[in-house]
């Protein structure tokens, strides 16, 4: 039941030209050691991921997840990204999430406020 695509878009393996199209070097850094990370994005992110490994579970925004039986108050969706270093990933404005943590992340990144 995707009735709500985050749209979370993973470009694996951008090529040189796109990197110096995003001038993601000149971009703040940050990091985190593995674990997980409960996320929400209030602007659209666009990150290079320099290193590490990460899956992201968004988290249903759906009303009829609120109201279920299930004891959880984080209700996922039933399926999640997976990125890493090389990768370019762009979260949409509005997502909550997790993130899974695997191997310790090195990223650039920027926010754009439309």
């Amino acid at each position: 039941m995707a009735d709500q695509n985050p749209r979370i878009i993973v470009e694996k393996n951008p090529s040189q030209d796109r990197l110096d199209e995003l001038k993601f070097k000149s971009w703040p850094k940050w990091g985190c050691s593995p674990g997980k990370y409960h996320l929400k994005y209030e602007a659209e992110e666009i990150c290079y991921i320099v290193k590490g490994k990460v899956k992201v579970y968004p988290k249903s925004s759906s009303s009829t997840a609120a109201s279920s039986s299930s004891s959880s108050l984080d209700a996922q969706v039933d399926w999640s990204v997976e990125f890493g270093a090389g990768d370019i990933v762009t979260f949409p404005k509005g997502l909550s999430c997790t993130w899974d943590v695997s191997l310790s992340v090195d990223k650039h990144y920027i926010f754009r406020h439309n």
